[in-house]
């Protein structure tokens, strides 16, 4: 069995890999996203990351179909204590920023959707700047006191700004962020490292990064010439025209040989393997991509394997 991680200083324990819950209700319809959601717990995951936005960009949709599919698979495995339930603030169409009666408006809806009276991790989806870190960390702070949240945590969020958030909770004993949600994978790093990460380290936050195979491109599905089926191909495809990206490539394709492992499996324990990093988010559609993703629970990289990646994406 896969070893789970903590989560920060939280006494959140979780599997090496999130499943991402955007395609909830998007390009999976109910029966494929409990499939998946099988699946991923059947192979020892217990992470599952949602926000109360999925998915209202599309056309029909208001927002908060991902929540309402997790939360009748969790009603109908009645597996509620089993897994943890992660979902974000801050970009549902009726709930929009981050004011302190937004936050609570928007938690007890997403509490309704998922059919639950607590949320295990709850992120601020997008920092709204001109909302002091004080309203946002205290109306947090009144949904941790209520029982509604078990755990606060951040995602697009300056390090200024999480530094503030961190240093008002210290002060006044306030429920403090756990982790961060930063964009951060093989082909951009500069949107992670530096500033952010070493507060993060110092800060003793866990990272749980999104976009985690940059849109597919670092599944290595996306090759010169090849034409790929998927909502997001344009923005995985672009990589292909970099050095980085070629590079990477090429570095994935050595090391998974080496492993007799998926691509996208060593792009992820690359990522697991960072300072800070807990669990990274993939999204799978179909059972069949799975394998992929949770196998980054029984692959350990070797330092050689981790610099030569981390060099390949210089």
């Amino acid at each position: 069995m896969t070893s789970l991680r903590k989560l920060g200083p939280s006494d959140l324990q979780v599997f090496p890999l999130a499943l991402g819950g955007n395609v909830f209700g998007w390009t999976a319809d109910e029966d494929q996203s409990f499939a998946v959601l099988d699946a991923y717990t059947a192979a020892g995951g217990n992470f599952v990351d949602t926000a109360d936005s999925y998915s209202a960009w599309v056309e029909g949709n208001r927002g908060g179909e991902s929540e309402t599919v997790l939360g009748k698979w969790l009603k109908s495995r009645g597996n509620r204590a089993d897994v943890v339930v992660a979902t974000k603030v801050s970009q549902h169409p009726e709930f929009r920023g981050l004011s302190a009666a937004t936050i609570k408006a928007a938690a007890d809806a997403s509490l309704r959707r998922l059919g639950t009276d607590y949320i295990d991790l709850y992120y601020t989806h997008f920092d709204q700047p001109d909302v002091p870190v004080e309203e946002i960390i205290g109306a947090l702070d009144t949904l941790v006191k209520a029982g509604k949240v078990r755990h606060i945590a951040a995602s697009n969020i300056s390090a200024e700004r999480l530094r503030a958030s961190l240093e008002f909770s210290d002060r006044e004993g306030l429920a403090r962020y756990v982790a961060l949600q930063p964009h951060y994978n093989l082909v951009s790093r500069d949107t992670y490292e530096g500033e952010l990460q070493d507060l993060a380290e110092r800060a003793g936050l866990a990272a749980v990064p999104y976009f985690a195979l940059a849109s597919g491109f670092l599944t290595g599905k996306y090759r010169p010439g090849a034409t790929v089926d998927s909502a997001r191909a344009g923005s995985a495809a672009k990589h292909l025209e970099t050095e980085r990206g070629q590079r990477v490539l090429a570095a994935l394709d050595e090391i998974a040989a080496a492993h007799e492992a998926p691509v996208a499996t060593v792009a992820l324990a690359w990522l697991a393997a960072r300072p800070t990093v807990a669990a990274p988010i993939a999204s799978a559609r179909t059972v069949e991509q799975l394998p992929a993703l949770t196998g980054v629970g029984e692959l350990t990289l070797s330092e050689t394997e981790v610099a030569r990646l981390t060099e390949a994406s210089a």
